[in-house]
């Protein structure tokens, strides 16, 4: 039974590749001269990740945020400004702005006026996954970048929601349930920082013990070595071992009691999503064509047409 219901999943969610609001897989192809966009910007992701490997995460979050700050994955994110949602304080610790920046200067060289940020931002981040381990999956192209990006309209989900509230978030995009679970995968590459555990470490719900649902090891070591003293010092979601590499390993954490935030440590344990969690720590390709699918299906959140959108000239700023 759960086999069947696994393949219906896959079902389901490989229809998030077919057209929609004018993308397609190949957009570009023969729109800019002899040049292949896609080898143009997988070109320059590869260059910034054979040095710098954590550029995985920068995109995952990018995307992520970009998408689901607004509900439209739009590029507004790129958008600097005294009121852009990079102002928003979810939005603080962002980054890989600076390599999207770089892509578009080289394809405005290629063919000017032709490739959006917003697509720039997704191939890149599909290009990073690949090289982090996961595998390789087409995605639409044919983006618009939007034309407003306010802090004041930027909703992210905190780190303590619970698992009802978080499937209630992603559901109003049309996320399932398991779907929930397989985005927060992306924390398999994530970090965060000892001020947004300490509690979790110290003090939890004012009990002056830690969480009781954290490995007591797992506390014992960030407690007194890792977050001593430092609220700054960051965390990895994941195993130090595997913290570069997409895979399963985040889930295999979390039922070991070291999932980080309280979201990921919850969705383990809630009878809601325990079931998922299981299936996909025990099975690594599972996880990589559900991760893809659901990545795919982010970045079609709210896409803009070409009357509601604008081909930028440069990503941080509108026409």
């Amino acid at each position: 039974m759960a086999k069947q219901v696994a393949i219906v999943v896959l079902l389901v969610l490989g229809l998030v590749n077919s057209s929609y609001a004018g993308t397609s897989v190949g957009y570009y192809t023969g729109k800019c001269g002899s040049n292949d966009v896609e080898s143009i910007i997988k070109g320059i992701v590869q260059a910034r990740f054979s040095y710098d490997p954590d550029i995985i995460a920068f995109l995952l979050r990018l995307l992520f945020h970009d998408t689901m700050g607004n509900k439209q994955t739009d590029g507004s994110l790129l958008l600097k400004g005294p009121n852009g949602e990079q102002t928003a304080v979810p939005n603080f610790t962002v980054k890989g702005y600076d390599l999207i920046d770089t892509i578009k200067e080289a394809l405005e060289q290629a063919c000017p006026g032709v490739v959006s940020c917003t697509d720039i931002m997704v191939a890149a981040t599909r290009d990073a996954v690949l090289l982090a381990g996961g595998i390789y999956f087409d995605v639409p192209l044919g983006r618009y970048d939007g034309k407003v990006g306010l802090a004041s309209n930027v909703v992210l989900p905190p780190p303590d929601i619970s698992v009802a509230s978080a499937i209630a978030y992603y559901g109003d995009v049309g996320f399932t349930d398991l779907e929930t679970v397989v985005l927060l995968g992306g924390h398999t590459v994530g970090v965060t920082h000892c001020n947004v555990i300490k509690d979790r470490l110290y003090n939890y719900k004012g009990t002056q013990l830690p969480d009781p649902a954290l490995d007591a090891f797992y506390v014992f070591f960030l407690g007194n070595f890792i977050c001593q003293n430092n609220d700054e010092m960051f965390v990895f979601l994941d195993s130090p071992n595997s913290v570069r590499t997409v895979d399963n390993s985040y889930y295999q954490m979390l039922l070991q009691g070291k999932g980080i935030l309280p979201i990921d440590n919850a969705i383990a344990f809630d009878p809601s999503t325990a079931s998922y969690v299981q299936d996909l720590a025990n099975n690594n390709d599972y996880f990589l064509d559900l991760f893809t699918k659901v990545l795919v299906k982010l970045s079609l959140v709210g896409v803009l047409d070409e009357n509601e959108g604008e081909i930028r000239q440069l990503c941080s700023q509108t026409n």
